[in-house]
């Protein structure tokens, strides 16, 4: 008796992934409202439902190492939901609309932000657009120092001004980058999506509420302590009654919280993404940040060609700026 084997992901599932797919990262609501939609269930009321249906895709997915997760965007605390490729090859960077120029000028401008010790999560556009790909060339590829003339590929040392700006608006668009309120060069929503293993393995500094990277986060007004939480973990914590508003770190007394009239479900909801098989995050510890990495971004793309940096445990690294080389 032959038995075949009955289709594991239904149409509804399927909506979902084709929706993530043709229209990129979603907000929170517009993915709850598809869902609601497919399912006739609210999220808010049957969460269980929900997390089923994400855990379901991902098992799926898993085979063709592609994840559907969810992340909050730093900037304005509004939670996303979008499609990141697990794997960064050659085979992945067939996939993107990028030129290795362009993937490169990226690379410099993301390891800029990430390490901006003012927790500002940004950098002027001057400073974006003077961003020096022979950085970006890789060590071992000669006797020569790196940086050296002829370790530079021609394609990097003519990639003009123009062509830089040109890229900087596709990133913008695309939303691997962003552009600020202060008019300054953010990251976008797919680099929040795509970078959490990056993010962890090169020690970027942590919330200390949810010990998630610490991008665009407040900082403790002594200087010596290095903690920094995201405003909308300082919502939250500062919301809750007996917690006292000082640093958990040091004990030094915390300035009230921005006024974040603007800012969408800030610290409302807790961020129950689809990767609900990972353990919960445990404390951060203060670690000394090392240096001499390099970003591994290989397969930043469009559409669904987003590649994941390989991840390890998250470390507190001193506040100060430091160079991902």
């Amino acid at each position: 008796m032959r038995f075949s084997r009955m289709p594991v992901l239904c149409w509804r599932h399927h909506t979902l992934i084709q929706a993530l797919l043709s229209r990129g990262p979603l907000k929170q609501g517009e993915f709850h409202s598809i869902f609601s939609d497919v399912t006739g269930k609210d999220p808010g009321t049957h969460q269980q439902l929900f997390n089923e249906y994400l855990l379901k895709i991902n098992k799926e997915l898993s085979h063709v190492q592609f994840e559907l997760r969810a992340c909050r965007n730093q900037y304005d605390g509004i939670v996303y939901y979008g499609l990141v490729n697990n794997v960064a090859d050659e085979q992945s960077k067939l996939g993107s609309n990028y030129t290795v120029p362009q993937i490169a000028f990226y690379k410099g401008v993301i390891e800029a932000i990430a390490q901006d010790a003012t927790g500002q999560g940004s950098v002027s556009n001057f400073d974006a657009l003077n961003t020096r790909l022979e950085n970006q060339v890789p060590t071992g590829t000669g006797s020569q120092s790196q940086g050296a003339p002829s370790q530079v590929p021609l394609a990097f040392k003519n990639f003009s001004l123009s062509q830089k700006e040109k890229t900087l608006e596709e990133l913008v668009q695309d939303q691997w980058l962003c552009s600020t309120s202060e008019g300054n060069i953010g990251l976008g929503v797919r680099s929040f999506l795509d970078l959490r293993g990056w993010f962890r393995s090169n020690e970027v500094p942590v919330c200390e509420v949810c010990n998630e990277a610490g991008v665009k986060a407040e900082l403790c007004q002594n200087e010596g302590c290095t903690v920094r939480i995201h405003l909308y973990c300082l919502k939250k914590k500062f919301s809750q009654r007996r917690v006292e508003r000082v640093c958990p770190g040091c004990g030094t007394p915390w300035p009230p919280v921005p006024p974040v009239s603007k800012v969408e479900a800030i610290g409302e909801e807790d961020l129950n993404g689809p990767s609900q098989n990972q353990p919960p995050s445990q404390p951060s510890t203060r670690k000394r940040l090392r240096t001499g990495k390099t970003i591994d971004t290989d397969a930043v793309g469009s559409g669904s060609s987003q590649a994941s940096m390989p991840g390890s445990d998250m470390k507190r690294p001193p506040r100060r700026s430091a160079r991902l080389r």
